[in-house]
């Protein structure tokens, strides 16, 4: 599934730990979500209704990775589901921004999920192919 070309915003990552510009709401509707921290237009239930988000809204943060209760039993559990469906870490996500940045991240993000032949952003299980 191709996305068409964009540029990674930082806005984009969540505070849990996500690339919201590689999720599958972002990538495959017909309406996408605008990410966690803009508009609830085209968001899922569960996102809208986030108890991390609101979470981090309570104590000002701007990433769970800045809490002093972090890993908390809800990051711990959402990493778990992650983990196992998409193959992701938003802990290593999370780890690499706090050590090295957002912007880092972020282009690095761009160089995994940019198509070499097109520009466009595709999802990581069609990057995974084409090795």
């Amino acid at each position: 599934m191709k996305m068409p070309k964009e540029n990674i915003d930082t806005s984009m990552f969540a505070p849990c730990g996500m690339n919201c510009l590689v999720c599958y709401k972002h990538c495959c509707h017909k309406k996408p979500c605008a990410g966690c921290l803009n508009s609830d237009k085209g968001k899922p239930e569960h996102c809208r209704k986030c108890k991390i988000k609101d979470c981090i809204k309570v104590k000002k943060l701007p990433y769970c990775f800045e809490c002093s209760d972090y890993p908390c039993k809800r990051i711990k559990n959402l990493e778990k589901s992650y983990n196992k469906r998409y193959q992701e870490s938003l802990m290593e996500n999370s780890e690499f921004v706090r050590q090295f940045g957002l912007e880092k991240f972020m282009d690095m993000q761009k160089e995994i999920y940019t198509c070499s032949q097109c520009s466009c952003t595709v999802k990581k299980q069609e990057t995974e192919n084409k090795r």
